[in-house]
């Protein structure tokens, strides 16, 4: 049995469906901190070639602060191949996927979409949202806690977009799409009520693909022009009359390309609502497991920034992220070719026993805390501090709610690799005993 065949466990989607695997994370940190990891077939999905895998904190850095070595843009920063050279190019237009100096040119435009004044708009709007969730929950008395919070980063992103409230469920199902492809409850998401959308999301939805596969019979991309033809449509429409100052017109005055444009939207539609969506429920759930740090939390409410901290580094929402190596070179003692896959995993940097004392321990107070859940270096998350809003709302809202919440049945986990997320979270708000 080669090595490659014996670490393909931390690439099998199913493995996250049980649980991030962090004793073999360990395990592999201190025997094989820079490996080889096998590819194999996964359901309709083929084989791949393989990829270096990294696990340890300093490595992992080394490779996302060193972008002239371990490139995003020569095979983009998914884990899989796209599946055709056309697919290659329009996934590279997104700023995701480029190197220096391409992806300054287009972070400035986020940039210039989240200013210091837009963000404190914003964290009212969060604030208020967050508290009304929670008193939903409180109302209900039981409640699926991924259901509620995934409401919280839609609401937010609706905001940022100019989408109307009534098409937030399309934002979801676009979501749900593309992050949980590996997933038959999310891979073909369909909540949004026809009844309910404006004219300009009905038409979009008009758009949909129906489920399909190539002439090849390989499934088609879910990151792809033809998968997310009826998001583009609708990015196109809401284009045509957008707010001055919003971020839609200020991606029009921006220069882009018509690719540029569409991966942009996806940037804010999709990936803006990852963190969020996964570190929330992943968040309390952790919590909810450590009921002695809820209580410290509940004592010292001033924690709470720290605690979110923590719960980022305990629930990472992203298992891993791509680079292309641009040259030879070597990595943890290990000789690595030019345009070989190396791919960082987040998690296991997270409980690196050389940064972080007693690693595996859930602790609200801890400091410093040099997590990589939003990355490193230029692709640094730029959207983390939105996340770390919605968390400190949502926490808050809990907090401020007596006695407050309490696991009301088992959580289920998402079917994937890529994103470190929940399904269900059933929750209750607890009663004096």
């Amino acid at each position: 049995m080669t090595v490659e065949q014996v670490t393909a466990d931390v690439f099998l989607p199913g493995t996250y469906a049980r649980g991030v695997p962090y004793a073999r994370f360990r395990e592999l940190r201190e025997k094989s901190p820079v490996c080889r990891i096998g590819e194999p077939a996964v359901g309709p999905w083929p084989p791949g070639p393989g990829f270096w895998a990294v696990f340890r904190h300093a490595d992992v850095k080394h490779v996302l602060r060193s972008p002239e070595t371990f490139s995003s843009h020569l095979g983009a920063t998914q884990l899989r191949d796209p599946d055709t050279e056309a697919d290659l190019r329009f996934v590279r237009t997104t700023m995701l996927n480029q190197d220096p100096p391409g992806h300054g040119r287009l972070r400035r435009i986020v940039a210039s979409a989240l200013t210091p004044r837009a963000v404190r708009e914003l964290e009212a709007v969060i604030e208020a949202r967050a508290r009304a969730l929670v008193g939903r929950i409180a109302e209900r008395g039981e409640a699926d806690f991924v259901e509620l919070s995934a409401e919280l980063p839609v609401h937010t992103l609706a905001h940022v977009l100019g989408v109307p409230q009534e098409d937030g469920a399309l934002i979801h199902d676009w979501a749900n799409r593309v992050i949980g492809y590996q997933d038959a409850d999310y891979a073909l998401s369909d909540t949004a009520a026809r009844e309910r959308l404006t004219p300009m999301g009905r038409a979009a939805l008009a758009r949909r693909p129906a489920p399909r596969t190539r002439p090849d019979g390989r499934p088609v991309n879910p990151r792809s022009r033809e998968a997310l033809a009826d998001m583009f449509h609708y990015a196109h429409a809401l284009a045509e009359r957008p707010a001055p100052g919003s971020v839609m017109a200020l991606m029009r005055e921006g220069g882009l390309t018509r690719d540029e444009f569409e991966m942009m939207f996806f940037l804010f539609a999709v990936a803006g609502s990852e963190a969020p969506r996964n570190a929330l429920p992943g968040g309390l759930l952790t919590l909810l497991d450590h009921p002695d740090q809820f209580a410290l939390l509940r004592s010292r409410p001033e924690l709470v920034p720290s605690a979110v901290e923590e719960m980022l580094r305990h629930w990472p929402p992203v298992v891993h992220f791509r680079r292309t190596a641009a040259r030879d070179t070597e990595l943890g003692g290990r000789l690595i070719r030019r345009g070989e896959k190396v791919v960082v995993f987040h998690p296991s940097a997270n409980r690196d026993e050389r940064v972080f004392p007693d690693p595996d321990r859930f602790d609200v107070t801890r400091t410093p805390n040099d997590h990589v859940s939003f990355g490193y270096g230029p692709h640094f998350c730029p959207g983390a501090h939105l996340a770390r809003a919605q968390m400190r709302a949502v926490l808050r809202a809990v907090l401020d709610r007596r006695p407050g919440l309490e696991r009301a049945g088992e959580p289920v986990r998402l079917r994937s690799n890529f994103q470190n997320g929940l399904k269900h979270l059933p929750v209750r708000w607890r009663t004096d005993r």
